[in-house]
């Protein structure tokens, strides 16, 4: 979506913003500018951890433009996710993360501790 595209946008409609740091942002687009910098209403986070998945209300959301990676729309009346995802509680969805992060950090250690072998 370009700039100009976002000046003309109908405010019933609703975008997903990616971030930098990988969240995925829904929500009603209430301002914008030239860096990027937007003001969004009504904004939930979308949490995906395997084939679990919850939308984490988040209300206004004020977004710096060096964090965005993707500004697009979001299709209501489409289903966006394969019909094998689960929607679970926030509590689970959180939980999930958790052990999720714990076993990325596990793996970079392991890497780290191995980096000796020089299996390259």
């Amino acid at each position: 979506m370009l700039a100009s595209a976002l000046y003309n946008y109908d405010d019933a409609g609703k975008i997903v913003v990616l971030l930098r740091d990988g969240r995925k942002l829904m929500g009603t687009l209430r301002f914008f500018d030239q860096f990027a910098n937007a003001v969004l209403e009504g904004v939930c986070e979308r949490v995906i951890v395997g084939e679990q998945y919850n939308d984490i209300p988040l209300g206004l959301y004020v977004i710096r433009g060096e964090n965005v990676v993707l500004i697009g729309d979001l299709d209501t009346e489409r289903e966006e996710l394969p019909p094998h995802m689960v929607r679970v509680s926030e509590t689970e969805i959180k939980r999930a993360q958790k052990v999720e992060r714990e076993a990325s950090e596990l793996r970079g250690t392991m890497r780290k501790r191995m980096e000796f072998l020089d299996f390259d």
